[in-house]
């Protein structure tokens, strides 16, 4: 019954109108794909890094070569970027890292059991800019309910845009909640320009930090 749950929230998730059973037979081969997958890689003990809408794996491929000690995934919806990733670190070397097609909730409903991240990053997500459209975006409430349980205490969300009323908003959400806070120390662990940030003429960054569990 959980699954089938989970399976649904997917749909609906991807804008079903309607329960139709193939579609959500498609839903549920993807999901057990992904985690099939998600259950093949080298997981380490410690917390990895992750990065959501990773592109052609620029900033990740470059983070992974500054912190070889870390594992470091970065998941995309385009499988063409994903390749252009995996040539990246392979011509770098860099043994590290991984790229997997799949989307952010289903991502992180799919771990396996114990999977933590210590670092989340999150460069210049669709802003979708109209009104009617901010219910697309990533970074809603309903996202932070899924990081909560994937994100160690004491772990780092960077957030960067080049759209001020996203970037006020996200910041408005996490300072409402109490699982995270926006520290003083806005320092990033790695300065690297991707694309979108050198076309943007400015951009707004933002680090949070996972705070322990609250004790009753």
């Amino acid at each position: 019954m959980v699954e089938r749950e989970r399976v649904m929230a997917g749909a609906a998730a991807c804008g079903a109108g309607e329960w139709d059973p193939e579609f959500l037979q498609r839903v549920e081969a993807r999901r057990e794909a992904l985690r099939q997958e998600l259950a093949s890689l080298p997981w380490p003990p410690e917390a990895a890094v992750l990065e959501i809408g990773c592109g052609h794996g620029h900033y990740l491929a470059a983070f992974a070569a500054a912190f070889p000690g870390q594992f470091c995934i970065g998941i995309d919806l385009q499988r063409g970027r994903l390749e252009k990733a995996r040539r990246k670190v392979k011509a770098a070397g860099l043994k590290n890292a991984v790229f997997v097609a799949a989307e952010a909730s289903e991502f992180l409903a799919e771990l396996p059991d114990g999977v933590r991240f210590g670092r989340v990053i999150v460069l210049f997500p669709d802003p979708w800019p109209k009104r009617r459209h901010h219910k697309n975006r990533l970074l809603r409430p309903s996202f932070f309910n899924d990081l909560a349980g994937r994100a160690a205490t004491g772990a780092d969300l960077f957030f960067r845009t080049d759209h001020q009323p996203y970037f006020n908003e996200v910041a408005e959400v996490l300072a409402g909640r109490a699982d995270w806070e926006i520290p003083a120390d806005q320092s990033w662990p790695l300065e690297r320009e991707t694309v979108f940030q050198a076309k943007a003429p400015r951009h707004y960054s933002l680090r949070a930090v996972k705070k322990s569990p609250s004790k009753t």
